[in-house]
């Protein structure tokens, strides 16, 4: 799985656990669950869940009984939280190495590394203000004013 789709897999999971009420145990939620609400396949989703986990977000079970749970409830789960849980960024990219020589290839990498640190700080603050119980509420005040990215592709 590409390091971009681990977040919207995460959030998507997180929120899908909410709505199911998946508290306990007796209420998890099978990976093969999760990946057809997503829609992606199961290993992806074990793989985002484990990570969820180690974060302490969430807790599984292994096994034909398996799933996994909410171990906080959805308005105290924000999403700069879920993006750190799965080693995520904003990303933007990463910078190229540069030619040795030039003086401007040997500079600019430093400073593209910076810049998408600001970027990446910036989109950690304000994924801090929405939270797992905002993406599923109707017009939270958290994303008012958003309208969706334009190159996210949606449902209809």
């Amino acid at each position: 799985m590409s390091d971009s789709q681990r977040f919207p897999v995460a959030a998507h999971s997180l929120a899908y656990l909410a709505h199911k009420g998946a508290y306990s145990p007796a209420e998890a939620a099978p990976s093969a669950v999760l990946a057809a609400s997503v829609p992606t396949n199961p290993v992806v989703v074990r793989r985002v869940t484990a990570l969820l986990a180690k974060a302490g977000l969430i807790a599984t079970r292994p096994g034909a009984s398996g799933g996994a749970w909410l171990l906080r409830r959805p308005e105290d789960i924000r999403l700069d939280e879920v993006l750190k849980a799965v080693n995520g960024c904003a990303h933007l990219g990463s910078t190229p190495k540069g030619a040795k020589g030039c003086p401007v290839s040997e500079h600019i990498p430093r400073q593209v590394a910076k810049a998408l640190t600001a970027a990446d700080q910036a989109a950690a603050q304000a994924l801090s203000k929405i939270t797992i119980a905002d993406l599923l509420a109707e017009n939270p005040p958290s994303l008012v004013g958003f309208e969706m990215h334009k190159s996210c592709p949606v449902a209809a």
